[in-house]
């Protein structure tokens, strides 16, 4: 199978050394060695959808049109792997301490905000929008709370706000919550489970390259940004952990992947549980 893929396709070092470049100038994120195969195997569906004969004749197309091209291209080697309650603790600890903290901490306003900055297909958002009212449960409807949902891939983010979810993505969901929370489709449909609106109608979905200005004014209570910093070369880490920091309000949590630490820029926050962190009052 590797013999009949390495006749169909050569991905040359400098046709690889060329993408990798162009992924870092457009998103900041670092490829290297580790990410060949990834990058080879989504490489290789965009040539047979565009019907191009190799990955040169690719790459020439992205030098002769960077900017037409680069929404298409993040979209096809960006990863997007997720899962419902991911990182279960972090929702855990919402629930448990931070959104009671809140109910009481920001009763003069009742405003909350919440931005999901890495968001994908969506289960992270949606798990923040759940998360959110078994909280808050029936004040929730007299308090301003709302859960910004962010992706650089413009199809993840589409996929997102349909909120249309096959069966096996949500088998891992607690039953109760499952009836409360996703509506089964009916006859061709049965197995695909629609978010009800109710949760959706917390979410706004936009695109958004975390490089580029950042149009919303926050402050936010909380920040998840989690699993994609490891892309990210050290010193954009740090210029993205300062714009996260001042998007925080006083008090504010920004929650990392399980195999992200804050670096340089720890001693400016607190640790208040496994890749949790706080913004000092």
């Amino acid at each position: 199978m590797t013999n009949n893929r390495d006749k169909a396709y050569q991905l040359s070092s400098q046709d690889f050394k060329f993408v990798c470049d162009y992924v870092y100038d457009a998103a900041g994120i670092v490829l290297g060695e580790s990410k060949r195969e990834m990058l080879y195997r989504r490489l290789s569906r965009v040539i047979r959808e565009r019907d191009l004969s190799s990955f040169t004749e690719y790459c020439q197309i992205l030098r002769k049109h960077p900017e037409r091209e680069q929404t298409y291209f993040i979209n096809a080697v960006t990863t997007n792997l997720t899962s419902f309650y991911r990182e279960k603790h972090h929702f855990e600890y919402l629930q448990n301490y931070e959104f009671p903290k809140l109910l009481t901490q920001n009763l003069a306003s009742k405003r909350v905000r919440i931005w999901s900055s890495a968001s994908s297909t969506g289960e992270e958002p949606y798990s923040l929008a759940i998360t959110t009212y078994e909280a808050f449960k029936s004040l929730l409807s007299q308090w301003d709370v709302k859960i910004l949902a962010t992706d650089i891939d413009s199809n993840v983010i589409a996929t997102a706000k349909a909120g249309v979810y096959d069966k096996t993505r949500i088998e891992g969901i607690p039953g109760q919550i499952r009836k409360r929370f996703f509506q089964q489709g009916t006859g061709n449909n049965r197995d695909k489970f629609k978010v009800v609106s109710s949760a959706r109608d917390l979410i706004t979905f936009k695109t958004l390259n975390l490089l580029h200005e950042w149009p919303m004014k926050g402050p936010f209570d909380v920040i998840f940004c989690r699993n994609v910093l490891i892309y990210f070369d050290k010193e954009t880490q740090l210029y993205l952990f300062e714009r996260y920091y001042n998007m925080l309000k006083p008090g504010g949590l920004l929650m990392l992947g399980h195999s992200e630490s804050l670096g340089a820029f720890q001693p400016y926050f607190e640790n208040v549980g496994r890749t949790i962190f706080r913004k000092p009052v």
